[in-house]
């Protein structure tokens, strides 16, 4: 079975992704959240550029997928779940959130740590957030964050139909809730109890540093309750709220080039957190 996911899984991924991908872009242009301060034809194409570069990168670098990693992993009896007898659908569920509960730790980690703040702020720097924000991040950052899952999987022992599960779920949450669409406010508050909503979300890409470290979850909105960074709303409101970072408003850096040297050039701030302990306010 291992074997056959693996087989399966870049069509599964490739299909979802592209279907969920067209069916969010349509969606902002009929219901937008929030007025776009620059053209998607300004911004797409270096977004949708470093995309591909990424896809490729990875693939040259790392030839194995997370699904990949996992049936080797699986085949060398790695991890908690090879030594603990569990329900596969027990198991499947357990991996599934401390995945999750990984890349929460891990994007914190990505914004009060300097040097990984220099290669995550290229995500930031986008003055608008739509679903192709989503998929904005630098080729280090992708690398860096393989070599994360690679090792929880190792440790968890999670199975390939696991990772695939969860890998299918990280792409379509990050490009749901990067998203500007537009959702009718009960709809959003149910929403919120169960994944991270475009509204929630849009509130970490803002201006302001204090709510920019806030609402780091990707997939399950429970961790930013949890370890109180959560954030419900933005101080400006959605609307007024301003995106991006300071030091990145210039219309060339949404070039493909400057977007992939962001991390290597300086600034005036080390880190998103300067040194500041992550929120603590719950409200």
């Amino acid at each position: 079975m291992s074997s056959r996911i693996l087989e399966a899984e870049p069509l599964i991924r490739l299909w979802i992704s592209l279907g969920l991908f067209a069916a969010l872009a349509v969606g902002e242009a009929v219901l937008p959240r929030r007025r776009r301060s620059v053209s998607r034809l300004q911004r797409w194409p270096g977004n949708l550029g470093v995309t591909i570069l990424d896809a490729l990168f990875a693939r040259i670098v790392l030839p194995a997928s997370a699904v990949g990693f996992g049936v080797f992993a699986e085949s060398r009896g790695w991890g908690l779940f090879n030594l603990v007898a569990l329900p596969a659908w027990l198991e499947v569920m357990l991996a599934v959130v401390l995945l999750d509960l990984a890349i929460y730790g891990q994007h914190v980690l990505f914004h009060f740590v300097p040097v990984l703040w220099r290669v995550h702020r290229m995500h930031h720097a986008d003055v608008d957030v739509d679903v192709t924000t989503g998929v904005r991040f630098h080729p280090l950052e992708i690398l860096l964050s393989f070599g994360l899952k690679f090792g929880v999987v190792a440790a968890v022992g999670a199975s390939p139909l696991s990772v695939l599960l969860f890998e299918v779920l990280l792409n379509a949450t990050s490009l749901f809730n990067h998203s500007n669409l537009r959702l009718r406010p009960r709809a959003e508050r149910l929403l919120r109890c169960l994944v991270v909503t475009p509204d929630m979300h849009r509130v970490h890409h803002s201006i302001i540093v204090r709510e920019t470290n806030s609402n780091f979850g990707f997939n399950l909105p429970w961790w930013d309750r949890l370890f109180r960074t959560y954030r419900p709303q933005p101080e400006a409101g959605h609307d007024a709220m301003t995106l991006g970072i300071d030091l990145f408003r210039d219309p060339k850096e949404r070039r493909l080039d400057r977007m992939l040297t962001q991390p290597f050039r300086e600034d005036g701030r080390a880190s998103a957190g300067a040194g500041k302990s992550p929120p603590s306010r719950d409200e």
